[in-house]
């Protein structure tokens, strides 16, 4: 665990989240600042900063981040049109640099978001 990452603490169970799904290796909590009605962020339990940190070293973790995505869709019913967005890098606004999915549904989205 990084000592000063939030999704660390989070997964950690230091800090509080609600948590809509979990494995052996993923948890999934509703984003606190939600951007759409189903927005859920799914973090891998072992700490990468990024997603091309992920890729590169964890690929099979990148799998199960992403299978756990399609599984939330599922439970939560926008299987007709949901978003994933990773940020990678404050340049794209990540601002928690711990990687994680954003799971984004339940309304139309479109492109540029606004």
């Amino acid at each position: 665990m990084a000592t000063d990452c939030l999704f660390c603490k989070i997964v950690a169970g230091d800090i509080p989240a609600e948590v809509v799904h979990e494995t052996e290796t993923t948890l999934a909590f509703r984003d606190i600042n939600p951007q759409a009605p189903t927005h859920v962020i799914v973090v891998p339990r072992e700490h990468h900063a990024n997603a091309a940190e992920m890729g590169t070293n964890a690929a099979a973790l990148a799998g199960d981040v992403l299978a756990a995505a399609g599984a939330i869709a599922a439970a939560e019913g926008v299987t007709d049109g949901y978003r994933l967005v990773f940020n990678t890098g404050a340049g794209a606004g990540q601002t928690v640099f711990h990687v994680h999915c954003h799971v984004l549904g339940g309304r139309p989205l479109t492109w540029p978001p606004g």
